[in-house]
């Protein structure tokens, strides 16, 4: 089969392109042919080195996938071959990635693709997703009517946290870079669109929440800046923390806990997998229904994955500026 994989860590072009042995399913295993995979930051940490990790050699790259099942592995229960499927928790914790032609998956990290999803739209809301609803519900157990604040409401996180909140009727406020990005955001429903470039954003949020401030803020910055949000959490206000592997930034605690605030950060790979299935009942109920739309940025092929990691990269790390939603690869 083909497949995307290094042998060590590094730059892009550390990616190779080429035939690896077929896998065979384990226990609890199933074959899988890839119809579509997505990359996501932590991908791209893994790929470099910047996350430290006891990587198999060689190491196939990718978290997330959707495809079709081939055959089951002993013991399976779950699913049945011919099913399509999509998943995360791939790439991780010494297990191969996504960015191959066959996949070996355990069945505890699959969910079926509701009928009329594509898969790349599956595999475009999967790691993402589980983020967003672990975060929204699990932790910060957000309710209807309460105003969730975001960054970056185009971003792959930042958009299912807006989409989510509002299926479940609660009330969005989120930052984008451009017109262009705030005219998405709001035909997922915010209600409040502010761009970081030129808007008072502490200004617009108090006037906004009628100076009460936001229920949850869900924190996808990488240097997060307490000393501001902390101010626009409302009474009992509860703060959601996702990124930032190295950030060490002031807090101010006082502010923090007179108003029997809550912080929250987690890692969704620390998730067991009956969290995560919870997760992915509520994804593909939103997909099902059409209140959770993937927004897909660019697409690459399997051969072009070192390209596709360059791409991210240069947007995730350098503010590109030239991605808005997910960047996908297929077979």
């Amino acid at each position: 089969m083909k497949a995307a994989y290094l042998e060590a860590t590094g730059s892009p072009d550390v990616i190779r392109y080429g035939e690896l042995p077929q896998p065979t399913p384990g226990a609890g295993e199933v074959l899988v042919r890839l119809g579509a995979a997505a990359l996501n930051p932590i991908d791209i940490y893994i790929r470099a080195g910047t996350i430290p990790a006891s990587l198999p050699r060689p190491f196939i790259t990718g978290t997330d996938l959707a495809g079709t099942v081939l055959a089951l592995g002993p013991g399976v229960q779950r699913v049945q071959v011919g099913q399509r499927v999509w998943g995360s928790n791939q790439g991780l914790l010494g297990r191969q990635g996504t960015c191959a032609e066959v996949l070996a998956i355990h069945e505890d990290w699959l969910y079926p693709i509701p009928e009329g999803v594509s898969e790349v739209s599956a595999a475009a809301v999967a790691l993402t997703g589980i983020t967003a609803h672990l975060g929204l519900f699990r932790c910060a157990a957000l309710q209807p009517g309460e105003t969730v604040f975001v960054n970056g409401g185009t971003g792959g996180v930042g958009s299912m946290v807006v989409q989510m909140s509002k299926a479940v009727g609660a009330r969005v406020i989120t930052t984008v870079g451009s017109p262009a990005k705030a005219e998405v955001c709001r035909g997922w429903g915010a209600d409040l669109v502010l761009n970081y470039r030129t808007d008072d954003i502490p200004a617009r949020i108090k006037e906004f929440t009628e100076g009460k401030g936001v229920q949850v803020w869900y924190e996808t910055q990488r240097e997060p800046d307490f000393l501001r949000t902390v101010e626009l959490l409302s009474r009992r206000g509860r703060m959601i923390i996702m990124a930032g592997r190295q950030a060490q930034p002031l807090f101010p605690v006082g502010p923090f806990y007179v108003k029997d605030c809550s912080l929250f950060g987690f890692a969704m790979f620390n998730a067991t997998p009956a969290e995560q299935q919870r997760c992915a009942e509520d994804i593909n109920r939103w997909l099902l229904a059409g209140e959770l739309k993937s927004c897909v940025g660019r697409t690459f092929s399997l051969a072009e994955t070192a390209a596709a990691h360059q791409f991210l990269e240069e947007n995730t790390l350098h503010k590109a500026g030239t991605l808005m939603g997910k960047v996908i690869l297929v077979p």
